[in-house]
């Protein structure tokens, strides 16, 4: 809806600007080699910054002496040179730095960075009018800390990205996983018309100028009727090939994006990403009827503020993953009560509704367990739920498996629609067969599209000349043959509902085992192929059993063979306090649960989470002891990544407020605050989710928004404190200065 397409490829790839419909996907978008009017671009030479390229309006913009190219910048202006000269120790090849300079009667602000290929680019534009953008931050900040759940916050992200930008629309636009995308909040002038729940096909945007969107968070479009100014010469002489535009705020757009844009009545764009979890969650998408510039305070203060939308976001998704895990927690203790007065452990999934479909908000479910099923609410009958353990049985074998569309994956299942059209399924043990199954039922709706998905061009009278649609009228589909969509929280809550269960299936098994001779081979098989390390021993503390997953556990113990429980002390780092657990199980006959570590031969060992349990057939008399052993590293290291994650924040945060010592930075501390706040919420949140796996990665990525912020706080804090930033610094002559 908002977005470019192309990237760079093989030599059949089109140049910029000649791509059609048909190729656009590989058109090389930023290498433009050209910029919109309203700025100018020098690319320098390094370290004598000599001016290799320009654009073709850059003597004329800075009123030099033409040509400028190869002279240095000092010779051509030295007032510019000796503003950007702070800024030469710095990397500048993420995030382009800001400086401000005062020229004749004219205040520049200037954006400087590395590109691929080396060399120094320069964006020169005329300076925004001045703005009190510090105390209107903290508000906005608080605003968006203040929502606690998506769609107040997108709604709050609306408003206030209107309010601050003044474009005539704003809309925050969410992809889904299909890449389609939503107008999934919006705020408008009262005569346009609305957008709202609008859906655009993900040709609209492809994932080329996705991929792009994340390197460069905010783009620009000041005038679609611009003429762009090419670069002079076209090809760099650092490296004979297009200048890399890819963080250009200048960059010129392709065609066919400027031609989508007219044909939506659309004068002017900004654009900013909102990132959650390092993915590109969606857009904050503003639109106005006429030429508007952003000034880069504008644009600076509008990334800053959808980075923190995105890091709220991420927030929000790990509070809801950790409200799923205490619910699965519950239900957990409820099975292990239920065999302790049952039995059996099934009745507990059982018992109430709420167990097993509200979390997942399911109309059924199913229990496949030993040949046997159990079901809950509307599920297929009994002969069709092992047609569908069968289909599950021949697929890929992941923690869980879903589709929203059964019919499309298995047509043989096509008749199963009214009660089982989408199907979400997690294998509870490693044979055939056996899985908790939820079920969704067809849902025929009404998606309405922002025009005719399946006509996103228009042909002209010669079959070769195609366009992007021009009619953006809604177009209403009728979509049948699909269940409600399964989200994230749903694939992430059915997961730790059949870990949960496995777990205890396995402990089950374990028990009967010890109860049951004559089942012993069969449970045996299905206890020794279990990716969870177990050893199961009698009343002495003889081992029974211990499958291959605890030989993995323990380095050379295949060799070790140990007989008996106390023989695996020496696997321990700590061999004393594990004996002394292991006696007090075995004389006591008491539960353990406890955190132990292996010997690595590196000091401090491999955590493992312990669970003993003795068996009883009546209460005075053990049948035998099941010890259970889980691999805890994933978990230390995320609470690793997590103390060094607030060390990091902590210390980021000393040092960044350190350097605001005037009066007139306190408002800027209070907006760096804000920020740290934040973040230390959504590494709460986080830290509390399922997933330890990943939970590195996400620290990490919150951790990189709050540097990327706090530099581009630091620029607005650099450009407030240059010459022309205040009132009194404001030179007479204001006719450069262009409000729009």
């Amino acid at each position: 809806m908002s977005g470019e397409t192309g990237q760079a490829g093989s030599g059949d790839d089109p140049g910029f600007g000649s791509a059609d419909l048909s190729n656009c996907e590989r058109e090389p978008i930023h290498l433009a080699a050209s910029i919109q009017p309203h700025g100018a671009l020098l690319a320098l030479r390094e370290p004598d910054l000599t001016i290799l390229q320009a654009s073709a309006n850059a003597a004329a913009f800075i009123g030099a002496a033409a040509p400028v190219q190869g002279r240095r910048l000092t010779q051509v202006d030295a007032r510019i040179a000796r503003a950007l000269a702070p800024l030469l120790a710095e990397k500048l090849d993420e995030v382009p730095a800001a400086f401000r300079a005062r020229l004749d009667g004219v205040v520049l602000d200037g954006m400087a960075h590395r590109p691929a290929g080396g060399g120094l680019i320069l964006e020169l534009e005329r300076a925004g009018p001045e703005e009190n953008f510090a105390g209107r931050i903290e508000p906005a900040m608080q605003a968006i800390l203040a929502s606690y759940a998506l769609r107040p916050l997108c709604d709050e992200a609306a408003r206030i990205f209107r309010r601050l930008t003044g474009y005539d629309r704003v809309m925050i636009y969410r992809f889904d996983e299909d890449h389609h995308g939503e107008v999934f909040a919006e705020e408008r002038d009262p005569s346009l018309e609305p957008y709202l729940g609008n859906r655009y096909p993900d040709s609209d945007i492809p994932q080329v100028a996705r991929r792009l969107y994340i390197r460069n968070r905010v783009r620009v479009v000041a005038d679609v009727h611009y003429a762009p100014v090419p670069l002079e010469p076209r090809l760099s002489p650092l490296t004979g090939r297009d200048l890399d535009m890819s963080l250009c705020v200048l960059r010129s757009t392709s065609p066919l994006h400027i031609q989508y844009l007219k044909n939506m009545g659309v004068g002017a764009t900004l654009v900013a990403s909102i990132m959650v979890g390092g993915r590109l969650w969606g857009l904050v998408s503003c639109h106005h009827d006429s030429p508007r510039r952003a000034p880069f305070a504008l644009r600076a203060v509008v990334e800053l503020l959808a980075e923190a939308v995105g890091t709220r976001i991420a927030a929000l998704e790990s509070f809801v993953l950790a409200q799923s895990e205490l619910s699965v927690r519950r239900l957990e203790q409820r099975m292990i009560e239920a065999i302790s007065r049952d039995g059996d452990w099934r009745s507990a999934l059982f018992d109430n509704p709420n167990t097993l479909l509200a979390p997942l908000n399911a109309s059924g479910a199913a229990l496949l367990f030993e040949g046997q099923t159990q079901t809950m609410g509307d599920v297929p009958s009994t002969a069709a739920l092992r047609e569908i353990g069968q289909w599950l049985d021949g697929q890929p074998r992941r923690p869980v498996m879903a589709t929203a569309g059964l019919a499309q994956e298995a047509p043989a299942l096509a008749g199963l629609a009214p009660v089982a059209c989408g199907v979400l399924a997690a294998p509870i043990s490693p044979t055939p067969g056996e899985y908790v199954i939820w079920f969704r039922p067809e849902q025929v709706r009404t998606v309405t599209w922002g025009g005719d998905p399946t006509k996103p061009v228009e042909v002209g009278a010669d079959p070769r000349d195609l366009s992007p649609r021009r009619s953006f009228a809604k177009w209403h589909q009728v979509v049948e043959g699909r269940a409600e969509p399964w989200t994230p929280k749903d694939l992430a809550t059915a997961r730790m509902v059949g870990d949960t269960v496995g777990d205890v299936v396995l402990q089950f098994r374990s028990v009967r085992m010890l109860i049951a001779e004559d089942q012993l081979s069969q449970i045996r098989r299905q206890v020794g192929n279990s990716p969870q390390a177990v050893v199961i021993c009698d009343a002495q503390g003889n081992i029974d059993l211990r499958n291959d997953a605890f030989d993995a556990l323990l380095p050379g113990v295949r060799g070790a063979a140990p007989r008996r429980i106390d023989q695996i002390l020496p696997f321990f780092a700590d061999p004393t306090e594990i004996g002394h657990r292991l006696r007090d199980v075995l004389d006591n006959r008491r539960s353990w649960r406890g955190e132990a570590r292996l010997a690595d031969g590196m000091g401090a060992g491999r955590p493992l989470l312990v669970r003993a349990d003795p068996v009883f057939s009546s209460p005075d008399r053990v049948l035998g002891y099941v010890f259970l052993f889980n691999d805890l590293a994933e978990r230390k290291a995320a609470e690793a990544a997590r103390r060094r994650f607030q060390q990091g924040i902590e210390e980021g945060s000393r040092s960044r407020a350190g350097r605001l010592d005037r009066q007139a930075d306190l408002a800027f501390r209070a907006i760096l605050a804000s920020v740290v706040e934040n973040a230390q919420l959504a590494a709460l949140e986080i830290t509390d989710g399922v997933d330890v796996a990943q939970m590195p990665e996400q620290l990490e990525s919150v951790r990189a928004s709050v540097a990327r912020t706090a530099e581009v706080l630091e620029a607005l804090i650099r450009h407030a404190g240059q010459p022309g930033s205040r009132p009194g610094d404001r030179p007479d002559d204001h006719s450069g200065d262009d409000p729009g």
